[in-house]
């Protein structure tokens, strides 16, 4: 599977009916008078272009932000490290076979309906195949949005790495950044603000428990990683972990031939209930920013706790083998290779042998894992800095978030000790504490990137309101040319009375 034409046979796809309606969006844009010219005063620092805003990430987070930005008059410039049209996971590293989400959310389509991956996907398989659908393919999605990104002419740059990320004192942020279109050739870029858009691993990546440096670097993953399931073929293969990245991962290597995939899930019970959906609404969505830290806690705390079951789908797509096997209350107590070469694991039911390991362990914040943000990280004020949750509400994801600002801005630890760090954002999970699940999630990111683009927008103009002001006493173009009327005589008043 690697297109939308794999599921959908050619002949079926209607060419006309996505071109009516990229007319129809184009129309529709030109009637709301979108995107309007650019009013941001352009700006040059030491002889370089000075971005509005420069995103990093160009998957559907970056995508969605950047388009609202547009829709704002707001110049905004996407830098992403992938090919194009393999921004985000969906391409690469996840292995679902289809979105977890419900066909019907709107996901990035902010508030357009021509936008929606519905329309999209009516205008080339029609209402039948709608209906007919049950989850959106993972890989379609990846085309709606690559679609996405090429009628909003979004202005993206791939194959760029960020080096580093530097808050200055002057009013803008600096990006170290390397070309990798032409051999990795260093560069910098000068922006106002800085957006970092970069996923469920934001800041930070792959989390493994300590017993993994046991094992041979060779001989495990995590499931956010690129590997080859095809070298799992007849091979007995552990995945650590109950979730949908387990499942997925299982499935996966389930398919490529894998002899038997054990599946080690530390709860005695998996669970059935995705409790995240019933805090889903539009209060949540505009309302969770606004609520005090206690109940910030309570909320993010409980969904960690309950955790979120794999889709139904998923684990269909793993028990339906009869060499796939759940070992519920199995947690692993430590790992070592056997003398025979192959992996031993003892769990809390005993020892189990193995030839590979998938860590579906989630991702935790780490700003070890990602040196580009060393120049502010050590400043960057955590939950822990300043907020004791309850006795027995401690949990440490939620202690080691970014404690954000009203505009996902990074604040900071010691006042005054990083200039500049308000000007860095947080449009990635682990806003999800201060800010609400509106900075990935499907269901709430177009109501994100409206509200981030629009605080932008306004920032940049209170910060240049002598500028505009300026420009405002400049304008000189005339409503009355002088010539609309025909000046009469005053007429004469005698003793108070009309003559």
């Amino acid at each position: 599977m690697n297109s939308t034409t794999d599921l959908f046979p050619m002949n079926h796809v209607c060419a006309d009916g996505l071109a009516a309606l990229e007319a129809r969006l184009r129309q529709d844009l030109q009637w709301l008078c979108l995107p309007p010219r650019r009013w941001v005063p352009p700006r040059q620092q030491d002889g370089a272009e000075v971005l509005d805003t420069a995103i990093v990430g160009g998957g559907m987070a970056g995508l969605a932000l950047a388009a609202a930005l547009t829709h704002l008059g707001v110049q905004a410039r996407i830098f992403d490290r992938a090919p194009e049209g393999f921004e985000g996971p969906w391409a690469t590293t996840a292995r679902m076979e289809t979105l977890r989400s419900p066909k019907e959310l709107t996901g990035p389509a902010l508030g357009f309906g021509a936008l929606t991956f519905r329309a999209w996907f009516e205008a080339q398989f029609g209402l039948a195949a709608w209906e007919a659908l049950d989850k959106i393919p993972r890989l379609q999605w990846m085309d709606y949005l690559r679609w996405y990104r090429r009628v909003l002419a979004l202005d993206v740059r791939n194959e760029q790495r960020v080096l580093a990320v530097r808050p200055r004192a002057d009013g803008v942020v600096q990006l170290d950044l390397a070309d990798d279109t032409q051999g990795g050739r260093p560069y910098q870029v000068l922006a106002r603000h800085v957006v970092l858009a970069t996923g469920r691993d934001g800041l930070g990546g792959p989390w493994v428990p300590d017993w993994a440096q046991a094992l041979p670097r060779d001989r495990w993953a995590h499931s956010a990683d690129l590997w080859d399931a095809a070298r799992l073929a007849g091979k007995r293969v552990a995945v650590i972990g109950g979730g949908a990245s387990a499942m997925d991962s299982a499935g996966t290597a389930l398919e490529a031939g894998a002899a038997r995939v054990d599946l080690l899930v530390r709860r005695s019970e998996m669970p059935r209930i995705n409790k995240g959906k019933g805090a889903g609404s539009p209060g949540v969505a505009h309302g969770f920013q606004a609520l005090p830290d206690d109940w910030k806690w309570r909320f993010r705390h409980y969904i960690n706790v309950q955790q979120v079951p794999p889709p139904h789908g998923s684990t269909l797509r793993v028990s339906r083998h009869a060499n796939a096997h759940f070992h519920l209350g199995t947690p692993v107590l430590s790992a070592a290779q056997r003398s025979d070469g192959a992996l031993r694991l003892d769990t809390a039911k005993g020892p189990l042998a193995t030839d590979f390991v998938v860590f579906c362990t989630g991702f935790r914040p780490d700003w070890g894992q990602r040196p580009e943000f060393a120049a502010f990280a050590p400043q960057v004020r955590l939950w822990q800095d300043r907020y004791q949750p309850a006795p027995g509400q401690e949990d440490a994801e939620l202690a080691q978030s970014p404690d954000l600002g009203a505009l996902l801005e990074f604040q900071e630890k010691a006042p005054g000790a990083c200039p500049g760090l308000e000007r860095v954002h947080c449009f990635c999970y682990p806003s999800a504490l201060s800010h609400g699940a509106v900075a990935g999630d499907i269901p709430q990111i177009s109501d994100g990137a409206k509200r981030l683009g629009q605080g932008l927008a306004a920032s940049l103009f209170t910060e240049d309101a002598a500028l505009h002001f300026a420009a405002m006493e400049r304008y000189a173009e005339p409503e009355l040319d002088g010539d609309e009327w025909t000046p009469a005589d005053f007429p004469a008043y005698v003793d108070g009375e009309r003559p």
